[in-house]
């Protein structure tokens, strides 16, 4: 994988506000020019911040609202995820017994945070793997096929995970929306397993959240 340079400029990405879907011109107060808007989304998009999802429209990771220190320990993950393929056979929980049985590797995100934490129902397998084109081989001699939708998330493992439960927490971080609650009950229940020097900022309401849950769910 190669290493991106993080443009220290690209901080002032964060000023455009949190919302689902962008046009180039949300980006037009961040630049002095339209080149410039589309320089720095180029940017956001090759470090995985970013993705065009049609002509002028974008979606941008709620990672990207991480403080500007924290992105170079996120940028592993995102980089894992843009690489990542998806593949489906019945889009079903069938998929990922099936996945299961086929792929070895590193399980991370959904699945794991769900049997570290308990506190969210899974949905999408993912899992890193060494060759992620073998990996693809396999899952297509037994019927599976790639696209978007599927449940199957096969991500390249190209250094190797000393601190497995951190990786996951920073997955999550990375992967953004209902991962965000993941990275955070992470923190709470596994904080003696992450690395104190490297941890996210969450926003209030949503810390306040995961420990109502969590505290109901040790009540029953």
């Amino acid at each position: 994988m190669a290493i991106l340079m993080i443009n220290p400029e690209l901080a002032i990405a964060q000023t455009i506000g949190e919302k689902a879907i962008y046009r180039a011109s949300d980006f037009d107060k961040v630049g002095k020019s339209r080149p410039t808007v589309y320089r720095i989304l180029r940017q956001l998009r090759d470090l995985g911040f970013a993705e065009q999802i049609k002509g002028g429209y974008f979606t941008i990771r709620s990672c990207l609202f991480q403080p500007f220190s924290f992105w170079a320990d996120l940028l592993p993950s995102l980089q894992a995820m843009k690489e990542a393929r998806y593949f489906g056979l019945s889009y079903n929980e069938n998929d990922v017994k099936v996945a299961k049985e086929i792929l070895k590797g590193i399980v991370t995100l959904d699945y794991r945070a769900y049997e570290l934490t308990q506190l969210q129902a899974p949905r999408l397998f993912s899992i890193y793997v060494e060759n992620i084109a073998k990996a693809a081989k396999m899952l297509k001699a037994n019927g599976f096929s790639e696209g978007t939708q599927g449940r199957i998330a096969v991500l390249p493992q190209t250094e190797k995970i000393e601190n497995e439960i951190q990786r996951v927490y920073l997955d999550c971080i990375a992967y953004g929306g209902r991962s965000t609650l993941d990275a955070i009950a992470l923190e709470v229940l596994h904080s003696e397993k992450l690395d104190p020097q490297v941890r996210g900022t969450f926003k209030t309401e949503d810390v306040l959240k995961v420990n109502e849950d969590l505290a109901t769910q040790s009540k029953t």
